[in-house]
Formats: structure tokens, sequence, C-alpha cells
């Protein structure tokens, strides 16, 4: 279920994130806030904001991070050591590359 594109808490877009993250907090804030006024039983609406955060509010931060720079940075590892780079730069500088193995012959 989880795509390695698009990462662990990752949403398919940044402003779906977002109201993911306003549920959430709006849940776990007015769960708190409520209490005087309602009772303990609104601390219930607490466990509700785990789920729109997929987690903790951490989670939801890395999710965000995760969601601004999807499809933007690159993973390259080579000889054990790696590094993160621009997606874009990287693919413009691979169109620019001769390919390997093919000759150009005039007939």
């Amino acid at each position: 279920m989880n795509n390695p594109d698009i990462g662990n808490f990752a949403s398919k877009s940044v402003p779906r994130h977002l109201a993911r993250g306003a549920i959430g907090f709006g849940l776990l804030i007015g769960s708190i806030a409520l209490v005087p006024a309602a009772g303990p039983a609104t601390l219930l609406a607490a466990p509700l904001a785990l789920i729109a955060f997929r987690g903790c509010p951490t989670c939801w931060l890395a999710g965000l991070a995760q969601t601004v720079s999807r499809g933007r940075l690159e993973r390259q590892c080579v000889d054990g050591v790696c590094t993160l780079s621009d997606r874009r730069a990287s693919l413009a500088r691979h169109a620019h590359r001769p390919q390997v193995g093919l000759r150009h012959t005039e007939m």
C-alpha cells in the first residue's frame, strides 16, 4: 500500500495535507480546550486527531516535508555515499548527455 515514490507520510497534494493538518490540530486543540465546558468526554476526540495526522504531529510534519519535496529531490548513492540533489537539474543534465551505444551513420 505504501508507494516508495510518495513517502510514508506524504499526501497526494499540499492542500490535502494541510487540510488533514487543520482537522488534526483542530480536533486535538478542541478536545483539550473543551474539557472545562463539556467534561473529560471531549478527550475522546484526541485519538481522531492521530488518524488525521497518520500518527503524531511530528509524523504530520514529516509528511508535509515529503509532500512538498516530492518529485523535486532525488537521492543518489555512489560507492556508499548518498547525496540529495535537485531532480530537475539532474534530468536536464541527462537530457543533454549523448546516448551510449548508439552510432550515427550516414548512408
